[in-house]
């Protein structure tokens, strides 16, 4: 039996004040580091992920054991195969129902689920290692993860849930305005931030904080309210509560991350701030940029080097410890890049340059295929390069990070078997980098995620299909990289 309607003023008039808080002290110990412990930069998560497979022949090792001489698509990586694993074997065994080619790949590609299908319209996955770890480590960053470059409908990689795919943002202004805007690129002072000199924001933390949430002042009027409504109104008070809650703290968390980076700008890290040496695009010249990418070799280069350079400055700067970069595209020209044939373009490529056995694919468009995949190496190779030149007070930026290089295929035939996989940096000085593991053929890419998720802090000994694949090995995990 209800009583008399509640007035929407009621409601309203508390979710003002609830929204203007100052940040509390119970914010900073879990999130920002304590008073005390060790000075050490966290490990950053970074997925660096090309179109079109590549062409297996070249770019695995010959032997497995320490890496000695690269094969040529991985060449470009010789100055960094100090600080790299090479990984072979690794397949997706998912199916699919409803998708064509394109789709199950991309679909499979970081979620590892053993059915993606397209019902009726809707999609469905599982949900992606990058969003996973996010989900468990994102609310110590200004942003959970950050997806950005070039995917499309197909090509969709990353996913919340296993109904909701995440969009890549690929305007590097609008990604750069949304990490930026209302604060300024810092380096952190991690040496700072795990001393005495966090007590600093705890001390102004408790300068301007009220002694309790206000939305704890207005759950003794809400309890009395929800007396007076049905059981459905009750659940949207709680509901609405917990909403307001969520914001209270985010809003709080976000004016921690302030202050804290207001200490840093006096004193910054030891680092030169690595902003992008390519001026960012804005408006029409993105869209000229964008549109001229894809056919001409020098622009596509040119935008990759940009989105490159944004997720090297979102690490550098904590605004994330998870990034997903897309580069590339199946439908992207090669003139000059290729020059071998008569054919530039990447698609047509692709399906030429593959078969079932390698010895029936047109060589000619398979190496054209190696000439495409080298020159996406050299720009990966370019980044991890910076990373590797950024001091973060004794150790370096790759040091503290672990890059998955990878494809959304195997091959430019849509296959899923024996996947390009490199991890480059060293988590932190957890893996054992140097190497070129060869697992047996099939085992699942899943057994990869597990490890990256467990890299990072999230423990976890299954994800995907790693402990229902048909071809499932190692009791889910990859021996030898750590």
């Amino acid at each position: 039996m209800m009583n008399a309607p509640i007035s929407r003023r009621s409601m309203l008039r508390g979710a003002g004040a609830m929204l203007a808080l100052p940040f509390l002290e119970a914010m900073l110990p879990s999130r920002l580091g304590a008073a005390t412990g060790e000075a050490k930069p966290p490990v950053r998560l970074g997925i660096f992920t090309v179109t079109g497979g590549t062409v297996h022949e070249s770019w695995r090792p010959k032997e497995a054991g320490s890496l000695s001489k690269l094969p040529s698509i991985l060449e470009p990586l010789d100055g960094v195969k100090k600080d790299m694993l090479v990984l072979s074997g690794l397949s997706h065994g998912g199916r699919s129902e409803g998708l064509n080619g394109h789709e199950h790949c991309g679909y499979l590609h970081l979620t590892g689920a053993p059915l993606v299908k397209k019902d009726k319209g809707k999609r469905y996955a599982g949900v992606s290692v990058d969003q996973a770890v996010a989900r468990a480590i994102g609310d110590q960053t200004l942003f959970s993860s950050l997806e950005f470059g070039a995917t499309n409908h197909e090509t969709m990689y990353s996913w919340r849930t296993p109904d909701t795919p995440v969009p890549y943002e690929s305007n590097p202004r609008l990604l750069f305005e949304r990490m930026f805007r209302g604060r300024k690129p810092v380096v952190p002072n991690w040496h700072r931030r795990h001393t005495a000199e966090a007590a600093q924001v705890r001390k102004l933390s408790r300068s301007d904080s009220y002694e309790q949430s206000v939305v704890d002042l207005v759950l003794e009027d809400a309890r009395s309210l929800q007396k007076n409504v049905g059981k459905a109104d009750q659940r949207r008070v709680d509901q609405y509560l917990q909403g307001v809650r969520a914001i209270e703290t985010r809003i709080q968390f976000i004016e921690s991350c302030l202050r804290v980076e207001a200490l840093d700008a006096a004193n910054p890290g030891p680092s030169r701030l690595h902003l992008p040496e390519k001026a960012l695009p804005e408006g029409n010249e993105f869209w000229k940029l964008w549109n001229a990418a894809f056919h001409d070799p020098e622009k596509h280069a040119e935008y990759i080097r940009i989105v490159a350079d944004l997720l090297v400055l979102a690490f550098q700067t904590d605004s994330t410890r998870v990034a997903a970069l897309a580069v590339g595209s199946d439908d992207a020209m090669f003139p000059g890049v290729v020059t071998v044939g008569y054919e530039r373009h990447c698609h047509t490529l692709e399906h030429r340059g593959n078969a079932g056995r390698v010895e029936d694919a047109d060589p000619i468009a398979r190496e054209a295929l190696r000439q495409i995949h080298s020159w996406y190496t050299e720009l990966f190779a370019e980044m991890v390069q910076k990373m590797k030149q950024i001091d973060e007070g004794g150790s370096t930026l790759l040091d503290n990070s672990v890059i998955l290089y990878t494809s959304y295929m195997a091959d430019g035939g849509h296959g899923t078997r024996n996947y390009p996989v490199a991890l480059v940096g060293q988590a932190g000085g957890k893996l054992k980098t140097g190497k070129h593991l060869a697992y047996k053929e099939r085992t699942p890419m899943s057994n990869l995620f597990v490890e990256v998720m467990n890299l990072m802090g999230v423990r976890t000994d299954k994800f995907g299909d790693s402990d229902t694949a048909e071809q499932r090995a190692h009791e889910g995990r990859l021996p030898g990289l750590i």
